[in-house]
């Protein structure tokens, strides 16, 4: 198993709540971070799409106040979201034994917001955690790992296949996958063919600023329809709305998100991109290595940072914009070459926004600095900083 940045998180989190939700897309590593973890604490692991085990919570109270000593792990909770209301009263119960805390590890395969609706009951008695794909701080520190972890994005099963091409066609299992029966698990019923066309088009404008109303008309849908397959895609954790910072700087700032595929794998996938050489001479190139480190560096914030990014009218742009929960603000240039040189933009962005740090994260391995408030640095680098900034 690769170790998982995520599961000192979660142990932390067991520690101190009753009831753990780990967030992450299908085929993440959800449920073998969770049996890894409960390994040592005697877990009962219950996967809900699996029917013997929805049988066994024919009654749920009974089962858990039965098991009310082990660490249940509820794999899947979106087949049977009518648990969370019965879960707030065996948590209740067990606080008032003094088993308030280690109860319940819950695997879900959508955002929080989608988790939430059914779980407002929980509120106080549940942590959350999220695990995305793998990151370049959970691969070798190596260029061969690091390149392939890009062209083949971060599911542990693509990254992990024994070729490009077995990779490729793992994702491309994936994408059907989730096309023809996850999304009507989530969402209204969504015609299959409709939502790829525009998971597509998305991955074509990889890093672009969203323009609905262009999007609807090539697909001959309505806007507000456009509005709501990006927001099911971003409910599932594989497109990201990269918000602007809305700074008081007396400047006409660009309101519309920036719209990413996330895993860099899934971008080529929908692509076609099947090698390293293939993505070298395709024009998404350095969108796809933008997206690849805002992935990289977002997966790695306090929950207290909030990333976006900044552009203005007259063209300052900045492509992350870290806002640490202290007000602090951090801002990074994302350039593919080994060599770091940013354009004038970049610095009349900086002297609206005033970041506490710049940076221009590269391909290369190196850091040096570039001017006094102006450093160069790999994106593994900045991952670990981030990381360990409190």
């Amino acid at each position: 198993m690769l170790p998982r940045i995520a599961q000192p998180l979660v142990e932390r989190a067991l520690d101190r709540q009753a009831a753990v939700a780990l967030i992450g897309p299908r085929q993440v590593g959800k449920t073998t971070l969770a049996l890894e973890i409960g390994r040592s604490r005697d877990a009962v692991y219950l996967d809900l799409e699996d029917r013997d085990d929805r049988n066994r919570l024919a009654e749920p109270k009974l089962f858990f106040d039965h098991v009310e000593d082990r660490l249940v792990i509820l794999d899947e909770i979106h087949r049977m979201p009518g648990l969370f209301e019965t879960l707030r009263g065996v948590i209740d119960r067990g606080r008032r034994r003094g088993k308030g805390r280690g109860r319940f590890l819950i695997l879900g395969s959508a955002s929080v917001d989608m988790l939430r609706q059914p779980g407002e009951t929980l509120a106080g008695r549940i942590a959350y955690v999220d695990l995305v794909p793998l990151s370049a701080l959970e691969v070798d520190d190596v260029q061969a790992s690091r390149r392939r972890l890009w062209l083949r994005g971060g599911f542990p099963d693509s990254f992990l296949a024994d070729s490009d091409q077995d990779s490729m066609a793992l994702r491309r299992d994936f994408i059907r996958t989730y096309l023809e029966r996850d999304v009507a698990q989530f969402g209204p019923r969504v015609p299959a063919t409709t939502l790829e066309r525009l998971w597509t088009m998305l991955a074509h404008h990889q890093g672009a600023i969203l323009n609905a109303s262009a999007l609807g008309r090539s697909l001959e849908i309505s806007t507000q329809t456009v509005n709501r397959y990006i927001d099911l895609l971003t409910d599932l954790l594989l497109v990201r709305r990269l918000l602007p910072l809305r700074a008081n700087v007396g400047k006409r700032l660009v309101k519309s998100p920036k719209i990413y595929v996330r895993d860099s794998g899934l971008l080529h996938a929908l692509l076609g991109i099947g090698s390293l050489d293939q993505l070298a001479g395709h024009p998404v190139i350095g969108a796809s290595w933008e997206g690849h480190v805002i992935e990289t560096l977002v997966s790695v914030l306090s929950p207290r940072a909030t990333p976006y990014f900044y552009r203005t009218s007259a063209g300052a742009e900045i492509d992350l914009m870290i806002e640490h929960g202290d007000g602090r603000r951090w801002a990074i240039e994302i350039k593919r070459s080994p060599s770091a040189r940013v354009g004038r933009g970049f610095h009349l962005a900086c002297e609206d926004a005033r970041p506490e740090r710049a940076f221009v994260v590269h391909a290369g391995d190196d850091r040096y600095p570039l001017t006094e408030t102006l450093e160069a640095i790999s994106v593994r680098a900045l991952a670990a900083e981030l990381r360990d900034r409190p």
